[in-house]
């Protein structure tokens, strides 16, 4: 990333600009931290300092885990992408509850949550539940992961009777005071990925994250895990295309390099867009000048 002290960043906050109102909350402007990046909410001042509308912390599980191990995150800088296969590595819900309990005020933040590893798949609705219990007093909007390629199987709780399993323990414990958010992966067929939308709708589902990491785009020198970064934005682009007549707010994240990249995200339909790789690569200055260009263009 680029120097700190060479954009200014701890003399002058970004713009706050363009808010979006979005389940009863406001937020200042459309730009938030992905998750993967603060898995255990530890860097939050730090985060609302440099600008970010909201982050999304996690993934969360009810037990800690170590997850895969390392070397298990790659640069791929000749095409702008990481390849990940973290395996929700954290501290676990109560662990991250007690964090949360002196986060930073005026900043949002989402929860996305998961199964530990070692939990079988006719079990996992008790892992999100149980995850959610322990955090609702503690995050803004939750998001539920069913999406990741890197613990074996969860994928496959994007299936219909899987995730309405799942919806429906985390609703029934939220009884309608948080939303909650499922995120979706780029590799389902058109079919399925619209068919994991309309289910969460019918469901009671506040909106979808699209998209996950890929693992369409194979790096055989690196071995297994998702690819995020510049090869996910045409992948992302078709999601959200396929999703938006659905009519959920949608949190776009994936292939977001530059400031063209996300203010053509917005004009894509998403309601709020997320940054990971994008920030690696490109430093808080891609928030900045997004920030700047949205100001801008505020009548």
């Amino acid at each position: 990333m680029r120097s700190l002290g060479a954009i200014g960043l701890w003399r002058e906050r970004p713009p706050l600009v363009a808010p979006r109102s979005l389940w009863g909350l406001t937020f200042p402007h459309p730009i938030g931290l992905a998750a993967g990046l603060d898995k255990n909410a530890e860097l939050l001042d730090f985060w609302a300092h440099l600008g970010f509308a909201f982050v999304e912390v996690g993934t969360v599980t009810p037990r800690p885990q170590p997850g895969n191990p390392r070397p298990r995150l790659f640069r791929i800088p000749q095409d702008q992408a990481l390849l990940n296969r973290m395996g929700f590595n954290n501290a676990g819900a109560v662990a991250i509850a007690r964090r949360l309990e002196k986060r930073p005020p005026g900043l949002i933040v989402g929860i996305n949550l998961g199964k530990n590893k070692d939990t079988p798949l006719p079990l996992a609705y008790k892992d999100y539940a149980t995850a959610y219990h322990r955090l609702r007093d503690h995050g803004d909007f939750f998001v539920l992961n069913v999406s990741s390629p890197n613990t074996p199987g969860l994928r496959l709780l994007q299936e219909r009777e899987w995730l309405k399993g799942i919806l429906r323990a985390v609703l029934d414990v939220s009884g309608g005071q948080r939303p909650i958010l499922i995120k979706v992966s780029p590799d389902l067929a058109p079919e399925a990925l619209e068919e994991a939308a309309y289910l969460a709708k019918e469901e009671g589902a506040s909106g979808i994250v699209a998209t996950n990491t890929t693992t369409q785009i194979k790096y055989p020198h690196l071995g297994e895990g998702g690819v995020s970064g510049k090869p996910l934005k045409p992948l992302r682009r078709v999601a959200l295309q396929r999703l938006k007549p659905l009519g959920l707010p949608i949190i776009a994240t994936g292939g977001f390099l530059s400031k063209a990249d996300i203010l053509e995200g917005l004009e894509d339909g998403a309601a709020l867009v997320e940054l990971y790789t994008g920030l690696v690569y490109k430093g808080p200055h891609l928030l900045r000048e997004t920030l700047t260009a949205l100001q801008q263009s505020t009548p």
